[in-house]
């Protein structure tokens, strides 16, 4: 087991690689000039030209991309453009919010989406099944930002019972976090169905149900957990997205998170900042994965064989 942690994190390595040059490169190819965006429209030329010098912004492009990885290896990203602190702090000042609000959808979604999957496949083919079934469709089609302007529309606007964004006590985060959880959920409901009608059709289940064993044990001790393998890597790749990928939700509900201190640098061309945040948000994705592929030895007794 420990061979393969470390294996997996050494992987870590050209992945994060491949990530920021790709980030590195797309930014390098906006408009937009740093030294302008840091002295002001009104700044004098050569006061410019001189900090673009300064900053090694003249250098080629592999040159200025080995520098950041040379930095990003003793811990330092640089400092932001738009406010002169260190980036990492600004990324781990605001990640708690993120982490919260990704645990708060998680939690709504995992909620949701097994214990529905769980009746759909039981009562397959009933009106039960065919209603959640829709609603999932729903849940996967609805833009992440569309729900979340109409559920402020409806909510905030039109009942006045929730905050329509900002982070101000725990009001302020039941909209975000359902937006959130409404289309993980969905993706959940979809797969826990599946999962469940692949083994409640297997012959240990049918001689289960011949013994006289109560539906309720057949289901939830004997199908549920040889079923979870396929549940636990889609809640562990919707918890990582919500991690990395709440951006939109950050957006719209002004949350002082990561996502939405990325989307204000990439329109303020703030280069470190978004590097960081992108190599920050790719490492924890990643261990988040390696994460649920660890938690698979514990609910498979025959996967935690391979490692004895």
């Amino acid at each position: 087991m420990y061979k393969y942690i470390i294996k997996r994190l050494l992987l870590l390595i050209p992945v994060l690689l491949g990530v920021s040059l790709l980030v590195f490169t797309i930014l390098s190819l906006t408009p937009g000039d740093p030294a302008q965006l840091i002295l002001g429209e009104s700044a004098p030329r050569e006061a410019v030209l001189k900090l673009r010098e300064e900053m090694g912004l003249n250098d080629p492009f592999l040159l200025q991309y080995l520098r950041f990885v040379k930095n990003a290896i003793v811990g330092d990203f640089g400092r932001s453009y738009t406010t002169g602190r260190e980036v990492f702090g600004e990324i781990f000042s605001r990640f708690p919010n993120t982490f919260v609000l990704a645990v708060t959808g998680m939690i709504i979604s995992v909620c949701i989406g097994i214990p529905v999957g769980i009746i759909s496949a039981t009562k397959q083919y009933s009106a039960m099944d065919s209603i959640s079934m829709v609603l999932a469709l729903l849940g996967v089609s609805m833009p992440v930002f569309w729900l979340g302007l109409m559920l402020i529309l409806v909510f905030s606007v039109k009942l006045g019972l929730l905050p329509s964004g900002g982070f101000d006590g725990l009001k302020s985060i039941i909209l975000p976090a359902a937006t959130l959880g409404v289309g993980s959920a969905a993706i959940i409901t979809r797969m826990t169905r599946s999962s469940m009608l692949e083994v409640i059709r297997q012959d240990y289940i049918r001689t289960a149900r011949a013994k006289g064993v109560a539906e309720k044990v057949v289901i939830n001790r004997h199908a549920l957990k040889n079923a979870l393998i396929p549940i636990i890597t889609v809640v562990g790749l919707q918890f990582g997205g919500l991690l990395g990928g709440a951006v939109l939700t950050e957006s719209v509900y002004s949350w002082p998170g990561v996502g939405r201190l990325m989307v204000d640098a990439i329109r303020q061309k703030d280069t470190p900042t978004v590097l960081a945040a992108v190599v920050f948000l790719a490492a924890v994705f990643s261990v988040v994965n390696l994460l649920v592929d660890i938690l698979y030895a514990y609910v498979d007794p025959r996967i935690k064989s391979q490692y004895k």
